[in-house]
């Protein structure tokens, strides 16, 4: 089918001119456009290990975000049994008489992992630490986008002396190890949550700052950011209309597998001893706790 010029350049350039859109060639039939949440629904309904997986991040996100509310709810209102009303049972009572369990379906389900040293139902302490790990990992990884995306996209529109100086700063970051700087941040702060949270965030913006300084390094160049810049536009509008919007894509797909690797990350700190302390759980000082009863 031959389409007209015009409509060949809507076609490329998509929204607002500047996003390309995603197509679909089917065999015998014309070619058609999804954009946005269509494209992704239409690739989740054919692939069923994507949408397994989807499946799984939005129960874990959703009850984060439930078990959250009711932990913050019950510390705000000294009520702090309302942090375990959805669970089988009180993650922090001691119960010495039921230390060291194995799994069973005797008090379904609070024992279906067994109990610690403590007694204390395994299932239940994580659960209960899950909302921690979940506000960890997307509050870190939002966060070094954010960072990442106005450091990366100004020092590589600009380039000169603002990409030297941005860029060799996060080379230093990026020159140490993650989670050696990660422990020593978290010692200078102090000892708590809210310390490991400062020190994940310092260490993981660097990596999207350099994603968004090569994005925009191959956008400014491109010709609907030359013809923004003709037309008039100031640098700020560009960057706003064109290059962000652009840049989004490929950050997202790094950033849906980074989840994963805060939550570890975070977990290690714990096992190290560094973030929550006893007697509320986190699972990396559950895995530290554990260690002692592996088999040699």
């Amino acid at each position: 089918m031959e389409m007209g010029f015009k409509e060949i350049v809507k076609r490329f350039l998509g929204y607002r001119g500047t996003i390309a859109t995603a197509t679909v060639v089917k065999e015998g039939e014309e070619e058609r456009r999804l954009s946005g949440y269509r494209f992704y629904l239409d690739y989740l309904i054919k692939d069923r290990v994507a949408a397994v997986a989807l499946a799984i991040i939005t129960l874990f996100t959703a009850w984060s975000i439930v078990e959250g509310i009711l932990q913050y709810v019950g510390f705000a209102t000294r009520h702090r049994a309302l942090g375990w009303a959805l669970l089988p049972s009180n993650p922090i009572a001691l119960n010495f008489a039921e230390s060291l369990k194995p799994p069973s379906l005797s008090h379904f389900p609070a024992y279906i992992f067994g109990t610690n040293f403590s007694g204390e139902s395994i299932l239940s302490r994580l659960l209960y630490a899950a909302p921690k790990d979940a506000l960890a990992a997307y509050l870190v990884v939002f966060s070094g986008i954010i960072i990442g995306m106005l450091v990366g996209t100004f020092a590589g529109y600009f380039g000169g002396w603002a990409d030297e100086v941005l860029m060799r700063v996060t080379d230093a970051f990026l020159a140490l190890p993650g989670l050696v700087l990660a422990i020593a941040l978290s010692v200078l702060l102090g000892a708590g949550y809210n310390s490991v949270l400062i020190s994940l965030i310092l260490i993981w913006w660097p990596t999207y700052a350099r994603f968004f300084r090569a994005q925009a390094l191959s956008l400014k160049s491109r010709g609907f950011v030359e013809a923004s810049k003709l037309s008039g536009q100031n640098s700020l509008m560009i960057i706003l209309r064109h290059i962000f919007p652009n840049s989004v894509d490929p950050v997202i797909a790094y950033a849906a597998l980074d989840f994963g690797n805060v939550i570890l990350t975070y977990s290690t700190l714990a096992f190290l001893g560094i973030g929550i302390q006893p007697p509320y759980p986190e699972w990396g000082s559950m895995s530290s706790n554990g260690l002692p009863y592996f088999p040699q």
